[in-house]
């Protein structure tokens, strides 16, 4: 599985798991295991084998594999002193020094070296020890002592308190060896005391970080002398929570692994953060790239399956494998574990995703709600969470028997209560009092072997008499290989891929908390929440750590990544599953099909894809300046073959592209001009003013056909849609009209109707409709962007996108997103559904106008460059030199072949594709 290392130590036994939890391993020392009281009728035997001081105990890992590993807890410890050994002849010479531990208990652990439930030896006894160098033996005596009056303390609080202090000192009386380095041209960063993480167990030890590598060097050398990682070979870095507290910090050299390369927990958080930014300056646009909104607008586009996009967002909300009180949730999405086949197509199949696993059977909702209204504050519908360590185990316990062990105090739970069968798990989850979990990834991966007792364990016999073996699958799934790729198949489905959303918002979104959880039958118990308990500011430490016990054992609600709904899948056509279909394409196959060129509705979406496809090879054809001030506003007719383009310099020109030369130029006051638009048939452009005024400009007559005086401030952009003008101004508004256009020839002037009055809260910088033209998009002074239902003049969304004034907006071709850009210097997408921010993207300048095909940006921002963006990677992808000066528009032909910028150099240039 995922945390189990596949990198066996060779003939070791001993583990962390063999301490308690918060225990820690201290020292080891070759020794030997004395039995016999040295008589003639009983002499001593000696057992070789390595002595580890922790904690709390005392463990003896013999040589000899099939003797059991000795477990001696100092708790039951009645006396720990040196004695001398004698074989019980006065006159023979004294021999070294022993360690003698009376005790009452002592712990077998893998006799015969098979994992099972630890034995226990109980009654009073002797257990001697010798060390191979006996000059420590005095030390290790005092060690013992010491560490013994602290697990013999009343309090737990001071307990910790005693332990922790042996561990500090430890530390402090030790450092990095830098002789450990790699290089002896590596130059040290920083070195800080930490702790490496790994599930149930953490080991203490230095952290040193280099211009090339992060090192951890355990105190006790185990697993290894010192742990080494790459700096350039990092691919991600988390800071995580850990016991409640920000203090861990977990490193990927891999994409998609579900298991980092190591997880670190420190003692402050300053240690954790510096060490955080120092590795994240060798990831290039790390921050941007791995946020949540950045993902969903990659999954939500199908660039990542729903497999991947889970794994992303447990990630982000300090899930992490290493972590058995935040180990990875995902959902049950099947709910059909009796028929002889699966029908993927059929919605029967599978769980509503809508509702918590608690909520899907009304019976016992209805039961639980009872108790839920007539419970004192703080009240909570589930009494137990749907993931703790508890639940992992459950899964994962015949490939991780150990921790169970561990967690468990040495022993297997009942078998009847075991993890046997995958239909009883469903049924117990959906009609069982008190279960309520959700699944793990491994039921979505590949490694099938948890589903199987390959260790042969004696995991107990069940009521009807049968031993605990490998677990009961479907009668659907023919053998586990099956299972699991029909289990992924469910996962990446049509269905799946339309609803999954609506989990998302009960785990990890705004359906977790508040009134909206309460409305969704989602409320667990108050210690679940991140942020509800302080435990820094409890003062007690025995309550204190009570307190951080349970909520650690009871199981932990992720970290809440978004608060508003979760926008849907966009979901093209899908691979077909049907119940007699074969599955034997791999999990990675099973992803959102590529459109074929015969889904293009005709060939000017084949021509818009193809260019935007080889948009980084736009070139310079000619510039022109024929402005004298900065241009604002191009538009061009349908053939081409004439550019429009206004500017501050109060003008509308008219650019021959073919001839290559100023056709004309208007003069409508003496104000500067904001923008223009074509309207359909390219008879008339219309331009807005700062004078507050829109300017109707007939081409075929060649003079100005009419003016509408409609605003109390500058407009700043006009739209025109289906006879409907759409002006925005800085007076606060934009105004709808019903245009009745002029006829020149016989001196009728054109016909205003006012529609609609959509009022802001400050000037509205810039507008834009969808595709459809059901919907507009404003962009203000102060950042806000607004979303409009043009049939009914109504705000859907509004949000503070922006820090300031906003440039641009544009809708994506299917009208799904919204792009923006502004002052700050980010590029901003918006969900149209949900009004929520998919991805904020920083630029190195700020970005004046843009053209996109819902995935690519061509922007031009103020070094006077264009770029040209992937927003699913957040990156610059290719770099044009234009401009002299700022970039301050672009227009794009239908077919999106040709492109026209305008600058404040006064120049207008003419772009084509170099296929």
């Amino acid at each position: 599985m995922a945390f189990i290392r596949r990198k066996e130590r060779s003939r070791e036994r001993f583990s962390l798991l063999l301490l308690d939890l918060e225990e820690y391993y201290f020292e080891q020392h070759t020794a030997y295991h004395m039995t016999g009281n040295g008589s003639s009728s009983l002499p001593n035997r000696y057992n070789q084998g390595s002595l580890k001081i922790c904690s709390k105990s005392v463990i003896f890992e013999p040589d000899e594999v099939n003797k059991p590993i000795l477990k001696i807890p100092l708790k039951d410890c009645k006396r720990i002193e040196a004695v001398e050994e004698n074989d019980g002849n006065p006159f023979k010479e004294t021999k070294p020094a022993c360690i003698l531990v009376e005790t009452k208990q002592v712990y077998l652990i893998k006799e015969g070296d098979v994992v099972a439930p630890y034995k226990y030896e109980r009654g009073e006894r002797n257990v001697i020890f010798q060390l191979d160098m006996p000059l420590k033996t005095e030390d290790v005596v005092q060690t013992l002592l010491q560490l013994h009056r602290a697990s013999c303390l009343d309090k737990l609080g001071d307990q910790t308190a005693m332990i922790a202090a042996n561990l500090q000192s430890r530390l402090a009386r030790t450092s990095f060896d830098k002789n450990s380095f790699q290089s002896v041209t590596e130059r040290p960063h920083m070195e800080c005391e930490a702790e490496m993480v790994s599930p149930l167990v953490t080991n203490p030890g230095h952290v040193c970080i280099t211009d090339h590598n992060l090192y951890f060097q355990p105190l006790n050398s185990y697993p290894d002398s010192v742990v080494q990682i790459g700096l350039h070979s990092v691919r991600r870095i988390y800071k995580r929570r850990h016991g409640l507290r920000p203090l861990g910090l977990e490193v990927f050299c891999t994409e998609n692994d579900l298991c980092s390369d190591i997880y670190l927990k420190f003692y402050n958080t300053k240690d954790r953060d510096e060490l955080y930014y120092y590795i994240a300056t060798f990831l290039e646009n790390h921050i941007t790239e791995h946020t949540a909104e950045s993902y969903m607008l990659q999954w939500q586009r199908g660039h990542i399956s729903n497999y991947q996009y889970l794994l992303h967002l447990n990630n982000l909300a300090d899930r992490s494998v290493n972590d058995l009180s935040q180990y990875p949730v995902f959902p049950w999405v099947i709910s059909d574990y009796s028929s002889p086949q699966l029908d993927l197509l059929n919605p029967a199949s599978f769980r509503d995703l809508s509702k918590p696993v608690g909520a899907l059977n009304t019976e016992r909702l209805e039961r639980l709600l009872e108790r839920y209204r007539d419970m004192p504050e703080p009240r909570f519908m589930y009494g137990s969470h749907y993931s703790s360590p508890g639940y992992v185990l459950f899964y994962l316990v015949r490939v991780a028997p150990e921790h169970m062990l561990c967690l468990q105090n040495g022993r297997y739970d009942h078998a009847d209560r075991m993890f046997n069968s995958v239909g009883e798990t469903w049924k117990n989850c959906l009609e069982g009092g008190t279960d309520f979990k959700e699944l793990i990834p491994e039921f979505y991966g590949t490694d099938s072997s948890f589903l199987k007792n390959l260790l042969s364990l004696n995991l107990g016999r069940r009521q009807g008499g049968g031993r605990v073996g490998d677990v009961e699958l479907p009668s659907w799934a023919s053998e586990v290989d099956d299972f699991l790729q029909k289990m992924r198949a469910a996962l990446e489905s049509q269905h799946v891929s339309e609803h999954l959303h609506e989990w998302i918002d009960l785990i990890f979104g705004y359906k977790q908390r508040g009134s909206e959880a309460v409305a969704a039958h989602n409320v667990f118990h108050p210690l679940t929440y991140e942020g509800v308990i302080d435990c820094d500011s409890i003062e007690d430490p025995d309550q204190k750590i009570a307190m951080l016990t349970q909520i650690l054992e009871f199981g932990q609600t992720p970290r809440q990544l978004f608060t508003t709904p979760h926008p849907q899948r966009i979901t093209p056509r899908f691979h077909s599953v049907s119940s007699g279909t074969s599955l034997s394409t791999s999990p990675n196959d099973l992803s959102p099909a590529s459109p074929s060129l015969d889904s293009f509705e005709d060939l000017t979406e084949e021509s818009k894809t193809l260019a935007w496809s080889n948009m980084n090879k736009l070139a310079l054809q000619s510039s022109h300046k024929i402005h004298k001030e900065v241009v604002t506003g191009i538009a061009g007719t349908l053939s081409g073959t004439s550019i429009f383009s206004t500017s501050q310099d109060s003008t509308l020109k008219m650019f021959s592209k073919e001839g290559g030369g100023l056709q004309r130029s208007i003069s409508f006051s003496n104000m500067a001009l904001s923008s223009c638009v074509m309207l359909p048939e390219d008879k008339t452009v219309v331009c807005s003013s700062w004078d507050n005024n829109v300017y109707f400009y007939s081409i075929a007559y060649g003079r100005r056909q009419d003016t509408l005086m409609g605003h109390d401030d500058a407009v700043s952009q006009v739209c025109w849609r289906d006879n409907q003008l759409y002006t925005a101004s800085w007076d606060s508004t934009i105004k709808v009209w019903k245009c009745v256009a002029a006829d020149i020839s016989s001196n009728k002037r054109a016909h205003f109707e006012l529609l609609a009055e959509l009022e802001h809260e400050s000037g509205v910088n810039t507008i834009a409709l969808s595709p459809a033209g059901t919907l507009l998009a404003s962009g203000t002074k102060e950042g806000s962007l607004s979303v409009w239902d043009i049939a009914s003049c109504s705000l859907l969304h509004q949000i503070a996108c922006h820090s300031g004034k906003i440039h641009q907006v544009a809708f994506s071709p299917d009208s799904r997103n919204i792009l923006s850009v502004g002052e700050d210097s980010c590029l901003k997408v918006t969900d149209v559904q949900t009004g929520m921010l998919l991805s904020t993207v920083p630029a190195e300048d700020e970005q004046r106008c843009f053209c996109w095909d819902g995935n690519t940006v061509l922007s031009g921002g103020q070094s006077g460059n264009l770029l040209i963006w992937d927003l699913l990677s957040s990156k610059v992808i290719h770099k044009i030199p234009a401009h002299s000066g700022p970039v301050t528009c672009i227009w794009m032909n239908e077919q999106c072949s040709s492109v026209i910028t305008g600058g404040e150099d006064k120049q207008i240039m003419f772009w084509k594709h170099q296929y």
